[in-house]
């Protein structure tokens, strides 16, 4: 067996993503000999380089599979996932979705490539102080932590992140292919938590208008 794979076995670190500490810390020795048996262990297929300072066992040595979304918010701490990605996760998206994409804290988009992991892609948004994380769920998945938009946070990150004007609800239920009975199901209370989010008045007014419509559309319903 690996020296590297047993040590993590050995530090119960199998199923976690982990950092170049926690390596270090399951290893041992000097940073020559760890440098030489992360090396063996990466070219071996044993161990995978998420980023500089992060890894995870290959999924062939791990109990339990590793979620693209705890993937997410290892590679950006602070991070959350949303626009498709979340959608998709909520049921509100009809295709796969092959990307995982979030929203980061950061000023500048950034992005990863990962060998049998997948493609990350990190965007901000322009949102008041205090209100990044309004309308993010906390999410454990497979053991590990995330975090993902709600329906309505996510469909209006695109909105903000595209800068959509409002143009009615056919660019939601057909451009989107958001399913009405969806929409219908949000509350009152969840339009009115997000309207202190975006600075964008056009985020603002789209906001308000979907809401007129779906409240339209419950009372036909009632």
């Amino acid at each position: 067996m690996s020296t590297v794979l047993a040590a993590i076995e050995k530090s119960e670190l199998g199923d976690r993503i982990i950092t170049e500490r926690q390596l270090a810390e399951a290893v041992g020795g000097s940073p020559a000999r760890r440098y030489g048996l992360v090396n063996r262990a990466l070219k071996d297929g044993i161990l995978l380089r998420l980023k500089r300072g992060l890894y995870t066992l290959a999924p062939r040595y791990r109990s339990s599979t590793l979620h693209p979304y705890t993937v997410a918010q290892a590679l950006l701490p602070g991070s959350y996932v949303s626009f498709q990605s979340a959608l998709s996760f909520h049921g509100w998206a009809p295709e796969a979705v092959y990307a995982t994409a979030s929203v980061t804290p950061q000023r500048k988009s950034v992005a990863y490539d990962i060998d049998a992991i997948g493609h990350y892609t990190f965007s901000p948004l322009a949102t008041n102080p205090y209100q990044f994380l309004v309308g993010v769920e906390r999410r454990r998945l497979g053991g590990l932590v995330a975090f993902v938009a709600s329906p309505l946070r996510a469909l209006m990150d695109i909105v903000a992140a595209t800068k959509t004007p409002w143009s009615g609800m056919d660019w939601v239920t057909q451009g989107m292919r958001v399913d009405i009975d969806a929409l219908v199901s949000l509350s009152p209370a969840v339009f009115l938590e997000m309207r202190g989010v975006y600075k964008h008045k056009s985020a603002l007014a789209f906001l308000a208008a979907l809401d007129a419509d779906i409240a339209r559309m419950q009372r036909r319903h009632d």
